[in-house]
C-alpha cells in the first residue's frame, strides 16, 4: 500500500497538525516527503518531533525509513522525480483546444489531491445549520469566494462575503461564535493581511477551511481542513478554473443534503427578487 493510501486510511485517527502535514504532503506528493524533514516542517509548520510521531503512527520507524519507502514507490512506477517534475513545456500551442487540455489535467489532478473523505467531511462543516459561514479570498481568488457566497446563500441562511477592506474585519471577527467556519482562498502571492485574519479567526475559537495551491498560503496553519488545488497551468497565468471547479462540485451535495430546506429557500428566494410588473413603461 502506498503512503499515500496508508494516510488517507489513518485521517480519522489524526491529529489537526497531523492532518495539516498529511496536507501538505498530498500537495506535491511524493516530492515533499523527500526534502529534508527541517524544511518539511517549515512548510508544514508543525515542528520536527511532530513529523516523527506522525510517521511512526503510519507505522514507520522514523523518517529516514518513511523517505526510503517514498523512493521505492517512485522507482515501481518506473519514473524518476526528474521525469515526474517535467510538466512545463516550452514553445507550448497557444489555442482554445490546447489550453483546455491543460485545464483538463489539472482538474484530473484536484481529484487526485482531494480524497472523497475529505470532500464529505467539507461538505458537513459548510451544511451544518448550527455554524455560520464566512468566505473571503485574495486580491484575484476573492472572485471564487464571492461565487461561492452568492449560490450557498440560495442554499442555506448564515452565509457571509466578508469585504476586501480590512478596515472591516474587525466587525466580522467580533460576530464570530466559536465552531463558525471562515473559508479562506489564498493563492500565489499570498496576502499578509488574510494570514493575520486567520489568526484572529482561530483565536475567536471559529475555524478555518483553507483553499490554497501546491506552495501552501501562510493562512494554513491551524486550519481545521486545507486543499491544495493545482494551479499551474504552464502558461503566464496560474488557472483558477479547478477552484471554480471544486467550489461548483461542493455546491451539489450541499444543496441536496436537505433537498425540501433548500427547495423552500430558493423558492422564498425568488419570490423576493425584483421582477417587472405587467404594464409598466406602456
Amino acid at each position: 500500500m502506498q503512503i499515500r493510501h496508508l494516510m488517507e486510511d489513518m485521517m480519522e485517527r489524526l491529529t489537526p497538525a497531523e492532518r495539516q502535514l498529511k496536507s501538505v504532503l498530498m500537495a506535491d506528493y511524493p516530492f515533499a516527503g523527500l526534502e529534508p524533514i527541517q524544511e518539511l516542517s517549515r512548510k508544514a509548520r508543525i515542528s520536527a518531533p511532530s513529523i516523527s510521531r506522525f510517521v511512526n503512527k503510519l507505522g514507520f520507524a522514523g523518517f529516514q525509513e518513511f523517505q526510503q519507502t517514498l523512493v521505492q514507490e517512485l522507482k515501481q512506477g518506473n519514473r524518476s522525480p526528474i521525469d515526474l517534475r517535467e510538466n512545463q513545456v516550452t514553445g507550448q500551442e497557444a489555442s482554445l483546444a490546447a489550453y483546455l487540455q491543460r485545464v483538463e489535467a489539472l482538474n484530473a489532478e484536484l481529484s487526485e489531491r482531494v480524497s472523497p473523505a475529505q470532500f464529505d467531511r467539507i461538505c458537513r462543516l459548510l451544511g451544518d445549520p448550527k455554524r455560520r459561514i464566512y468566505m473571503i479570498g485574495g486580491r484575484m481568488s476573492d472572485s471564487i469566494a464571492g461565487f461561492f457566497v452568492r449560490h450557498l446563500s440560495q442554499i442555506r441562511k448564515d452565509v457571509h462575503h466578508i469585504p476586501s477592506d480590512p478596515e472591516l474585519w474587525p466587525e466580522y471577527v467580533l460576530r464570530l461564535r466559536p465552531k463558525d467556519i471562515v473559508l479562506v482562498i489564498d493563492f500565489r502571492r499570498y496576502q499578509a493581511n488574510l494570514e493575520r485574519l486567520s489568526v484572529q479567526v482561530r483565536n475567536a475559537k471559529a475555524q478555518t477551511i483553507v483553499i490554497t495551491d501546491q506552495w501552501i498560503s501562510p493562512c494554513a496553519k491551524g486550519a481545521s481542513e486545507l486543499i491544495s488545488v493545482p494551479i499551474d497551468s504552464g502558461t503566464l497565468w496560474d488557472s483558477y478554473v479547478p477552484a471554480f471547479a471544486l467550489v461548483e462540485a461542493l455546491l451539489i451535495p450541499l444543496a441536496e443534503m436537505d433537498w425540501n430546506a433548500t427547495k423552500a429557500r430558493i423558492a422564498q428566494w425568488d419570490s423576493l427578487r425584483d421582477e417587472p410588473k405587467d404594464g409598466i413603461g406602456e
